[in-house]
């Protein structure tokens, strides 16, 4: 008697304490959901127009959030726009290494899927450093090492397709081509003919290819 008494004393007490191990568990995944969820909406918003024309109550408004939440899960504006860079471009990077494609690890054919119409006319899903590369200039701190750290991505992914081409690149060549694919994607973007803003897309194209002797 005194042994079954003795057990639901026991009970009593780690039953609740195994309800508040899960409910705070639950809460740190819902947390991470919600952080999450901010950031994919800020990355997004951010490439679209710039990081100084979105306010934290629009993107909170955008995820479905109240204004007074942000602070819960960043300390600042300038760390949510670092995370939505870093976020923004490591995706970018994947999306370019990992398409749907016989040839995804083709620099030729990373070079068009960079340099197309459809990443022109989607900022909002595309490279964050040629969305917010020269705001983010302008700033000192993480955002601006976020971006550095992407840069330095894209020219490791760049020097590795090289490496699959036969090639021997070195830092130097690798970097050429990814401000080659930048300023193509930049000039396409601000040119308003039509015409000349493809043409400005395919000839960075050709022109990284001849110089890589791929013509």
């Amino acid at each position: 008697m005194i042994v079954i008494y003795f057990l639901e004393i026991v009970n009593a007490i780690v039953a609740p304490s195994g309800q508040w191990l899960a409910d705070m568990r639950k809460s740190r995944e819902e947390a991470a959901e919600t952080r999450e969820r901010i950031v994919k909406v800020a990355a997004k918003l951010f490439r679209e127009r710039g990081v100084e024309a979105v306010g934290v109550a629009e993107l909170m408004r955008e995820a479905g959030l109240t204004h007074g939440g942000f602070y819960k899960h960043f300390p600042s504006k300038e760390a949510l726009v670092a995370e939505a860079c870093r976020s923004a471009l490591i995706k970018a990077n994947d999306g370019l290494r990992h398409a749907d494609t016989p040839r995804t690890h083709d620099l030729e054919e990373v070079l068009s899927r960079y340099l197309s119409t459809a990443h022109r006319d989607h900022p909002g899903s595309g490279c964050a450093i040629a969305a917010l590369g020269s705001e983010i200039s302008r700033q000192e701190g993480e955002p601006r090492r976020a971006i550095g750290e992407g840069a330095e991505r894209m020219i490791r992914m760049i020097e590795r397709l090289l490496r699959d081409e036969g090639l021997e690149p070195d830092g130097a060549d690798a970097r050429g081509i990814v401000a080659c694919m930048l300023g193509g994607l930049l000039l396409s973007r601000a040119l308003d003919d039509p015409e000349q803003s493809r043409a400005a897309l395919d000839d960075t194209r050709t022109f990284v290819l001849k110089a890589l002797g791929k013509d």
